[in-house]
């Protein structure tokens, strides 16, 4: 039976640009929390944590998760801190396989740095943040199903792993 599959990891990981990629070759819906929380507030993520505070958001990207794993299987990419949330990974395991996308602090940084649309990182030292947000996440990141090492590597081939891993480990077999 196919099997959700959420995408964790830092911020600039690649859980979108992958989740996206590894959705269309599997021909399931993708669902980036994000998106769904811009579609629901009307308003930027960055100004949902500025006006309505980072519980807001993370309340609102919980709804949003539970609304997917509620529906058929789907590849979703949650905000980087969804899984540090209680009951997060508890409840997407239960439903789903959970794939850690693992990422230096410093690549994380240069690439969510570059976007400019990271609450977490305005007016700050990227690279000093994403290392506090790791030593502060990577314990609940590392309770994944599987951990891909992402670094030096492509979009596609980054896909190709994991195409492979849905395949034996998710349900999502050929």
């Amino acid at each position: 039976m196919k099997r959700h599959i959420l995408l964790i990891g830092l911020p600039g990981s690649g859980k979108t640009t992958v989740g996206r990629l590894l959705a269309e070759q599997l021909g399931a819906p993708f669902v980036d929390t994000d998106a769904v929380i811009v579609r629901r507030m009307q308003k930027p993520v960055a100004q949902v944590f500025a006006e309505d505070g980072e519980p807001r958001f993370r309340q609102l990207e919980s709804e949003a998760v539970a609304r997917a794993l509620g529906g058929p299987p789907t590849v979703m990419a949650p905000g980087g801190g969804w899984a540090a949330q209680p009951g997060a990974l508890e409840t997407a395991q239960a439903n789903g396989f959970v794939i850690y996308l693992k990422i230096l602090a410093s690549t994380a940084a240069t690439r969510a740095a570059g976007e400019g649309t990271r609450p977490m990182l305005v007016g700050s030292d990227p690279v000093e943040v994403m290392r506090n947000l790791l030593l502060a996440r990577e314990p609940f990141y590392t309770q994944a199903d599987y951990e891909a090492r992402i670094d030096t590597r492509t979009p596609a081939q980054i896909l190709e792993t994991l195409l492979e891993v849905v395949r034996e480990r998710a349900g999502w077999g050929t």
